[in-house]
């Protein structure tokens, strides 16, 4: 029944349970999360709301001591300080408080408290202004007038022998400690304080009267008269200072402190009711939460079963007919042809796939007849490949042998020319070896004739040896440069020798050309390699620019170059100032069989010659830089030690065995100049 359906129904049919459960328990959550939003909600506002009680109460404490410090000691700083934190207590109740939802139903308590409080500090404030008033006018101010009088009638005292003086020294020291005791009392509001500036003006007022019975001038009776009224006015003027300093105590006690507790009492009670409403916030949540758990763990068990038993059979009804068919491709691909694809009837997707097992079976068969033939075919081809690879290789070593033919060819011609001069100097000095002798057996030799004949037998001998020299040179050159290159031999050589042997061998073709050539190689770059493969590059290099970068007779120059890189490498530089290559050519430059001169002889194989000598054999890398009309640069970096085993050779000359098995003298090389 199930392979009826369409795979792709099956599957979809899974994902449509998987989506229904995934609705389900979205909307479960959905209505929890709003539950717990709620809940949520309430205890991040009552932990608002618990933030703002802490802070009012902060504000009110601190508010409380400053007003204490200030009755203590008035400054303006702290009334400034007092101002401006009452002013923060009353924003804090009027803008966040009043909008709070959590507070909104105390707030009014909450400012009568609070305004009770902050109006205290405003009567307080009032009755301090009074005690100051008092204390400067009504204690200082007979204070300063007593201190005077006694000034004068200690002054109109003439001497200390005086029956006044006495009471006078015992009037004034009560005095003194009266002042004393009243500056405590007054910052203090110390009771001992108080008490023992009553008493001490009591003995003021003792001693007034002895000592205007002592005096003994109208000006101490005067100033004693003056000084009992001021005593009076003194010790009234504590008095009202002692019942307005208990007033401000009650004040203080009454408005300040009990406001001020009143307040904090307001605040623990919403503090209180708020922690209530939390609790119960978060037993709502952990409700909820316990809830949305259980409803979710037990759907999702519900439709996990539904689910798995599904998915359980979908499998089976894809997975039994894909064995049959793997089964098919197990023997299809073991060679097995003949067995026949099962459930290819079928109309789901399994059965297409079956019928194109089935397809690929016949295929296989196809496939495995067409294979025999291309078989037959191959070896075919392979053979034919064959001869093209030998062919391409005649080619390429037709290519370097025409090369070494062309340096023959010059050196042939190069040679030559001091060989028959020679011939024709040795040709003349047999004349006249035969004509002196003659002379000699004739008895008719003068002297002169045999000056004559040295002086002629002298210059014959020195353009024999300057020519057949000349001669030498030019094959032992050759001859190295040849036998480098018809033997891939391997040894260490001098650069800068191996160099000038090269040119050496390639200034015939220079003299057919109006080409300078310049060679600027140093001393002491010596060479573990092959130096038959850098006689064929620099040969390569040189006829090609010949024959491409200096067509028709052009002039020009080619310059070889060459440097240390670092320790191990060298760069050769060959450059001509000739045509230049366009980027389509220096593209398809190291191609093989790619040339220019295609209808003029050209094979296209020397610089494919050059690139596989300079990176396989060499083991280096080739740089090429041209541009059309500027000329062209070949840059060559190679190690100074090939790549393969090392030669222990130390030097780049012929052993004493090669020149003894040649049979050729060995002339000594020449450093070639700049041309």
């Amino acid at each position: 029944m199930l392979r009826a359906v369409p795979i792709r129904w099956r599957i979809l049919s899974i994902a449509l349970l998987n989506s229904a459960v995934v609705v389900v328990l979205a909307a479960l959550i959905w209505n929890g999360a709003t539950v717990l939003r709620t809940a949520w909600e309430d205890v991040r506002q009552v932990r608002e709301s618990d933030k703002i009680l802490a802070k009012l109460e902060t504000e009110t404490s601190r508010l409380q001591n400053l007003i204490h410090r200030y009755i203590n000691q008035p400054s303006p700083e702290l009334f400034a300080e007092i101002l401006l934190l009452r002013e923060a207590v009353l924003g804090t109740l009027t803008t966040r408080a009043a909008t709070d939802p959590m507070l909104s139903g105390s707030v009014e308590q909450l400012e009568r408290v609070t305004s009770r409080f902050l109006d205290g500090f405003g009567e307080l404030r009032a009755v301090q202004a009074k005690i100051t008033k008092t204390y400067e006018e009504q204690v200082l101010g007979p204070a300063k007038d007593m201190a005077g009088l006694y000034s004068i009638i200690e002054g109109a005292t003439g001497h200390r022998d005086a029956l006044i003086w006495p009471s006078l020294g015992k009037s004034r020291e009560a005095f003194t400690a009266m002042l004393v005791a009243a500056n405590a009392y007054y910052l203090s509001l110390s009771s001992a304080s108080a008490e023992e500036a009553r008493r001490n003006t009591e003995t003021i007022e003792k001693t007034i009267p002895v000592m205007i019975d002592l005096a003994d001038n109208d000006l101490q009776r005067l100033a004693l008269a003056r000084l009992n009224k001021r005593t009076e006015a003194l010790r009234e003027g504590l008095g009202k200072l002692t019942e307005q300093l208990a007033s401000r105590t009650e004040l203080l006690r009454n408005t300040i402190d009990a406001s001020q507790a009143d307040a904090i009492g307001v605040i623990d009670d919403l503090s209180v009711n708020m922690r209530q409403r939390e609790q119960k916030a978060q037993e709502t949540f952990d409700r909820t939460l316990s809830d949305i758990s259980r409803r979710v763990l037990s759907i999702a068990v519900i439709f996990l079963g539904i689910i798995v038993s599904a998915g359980v059979l979908i499998a089976l009804s894809i997975r039994l007919p894909l064995q049959q068919i793997m089964a098919s491709m197990h023997a299809i691909t073991s060679g097995n042809y003949d067995r026949r694809v099962q459930g290819t009837d079928a109309k789901d997707e399994v059965g297409a796939m079956a019928r194109a097992v089935e397809v690929f079976r016949e295929n296989a068969i196809a496939k495995r007849q067409a294979e025999d033939e291309l078989r037959a075919a191959k070896e075919r081809a392979e053979s034919a490949l064959l001869e093209l690879n030998t062919a391409q290789q005649n080619l390429i070593d037709a290519e370097r042998l025409a090369a070494l033919g062309g340096l023959v060819a010059g050196v042939a011609h190069e040679v030559n020319n001091p060989i028959g001069i020679s011939l024709t100097v040795a040709s003349s000095f047999a004349r006249r070896t035969e004509i002196f002798e003659h002379e000699l057996k004739s008895e008719q030799l003068r002297r002169s004739k045999l000056d004559e004949f040295v002086k002629n037998s002298r210059d014959a001998a020195q353009q024999l040896v300057a020519n057949l020299q000349r001669a030498g040179e030019l094959i032992q050159s050759f001859k190295q440069v040849a036998v480098d290159r018809s033997h891939a031999e391997r040894r260490q050589f001098s650069l800068s020798e191996a160099t000038d042997q090269i040119v050496a061998s390639l200034r015939p073709v220079l003299k057919k050309a109006a080409i300078a050539l310049t060679v600027d190689v140093p001393e002491g770059l010596m060479i573990d390699g092959y130096p038959g493969a850098y006689g064929q590059i620099l040969t390569n290099l040189f006829l090609n620019a010949v024959n491409h970068a200096f067509v028709d007779g052009r002039s020009g120059t080619i310059t070889i170059s060459a440097r240390a890189r670092g320790s191990d490498d060298v760069e050769i530089i060959f450059a001509d100032n000739g045509a230049g290559m366009t980027p389509d050519v220096q593209r398809q430059a190291f191609d093989p069989f790619f040339t220019t001169r295609r209808n003029e002889g050209g094979t296209g194989l020397g610089l494919h010659i050059v690139y596989n000598l300079v990176t396989q054999q060499l083991g280096g890398r080739m740089v090429l830089e041209s541009r059309p009309g500027q000329g062209t640069t070949f840059r060559i970096i190679m190690p100074r030690i090939a790549k393969g085993q090392p030669t222990g050779q130390p030097s780049g000359q012929p052993t004493i065995a090669d020149q003894a098995t040649d049979g050729t003298a060995q002339w000594p090389n020449r450093t070639m100049s700049s041309t």
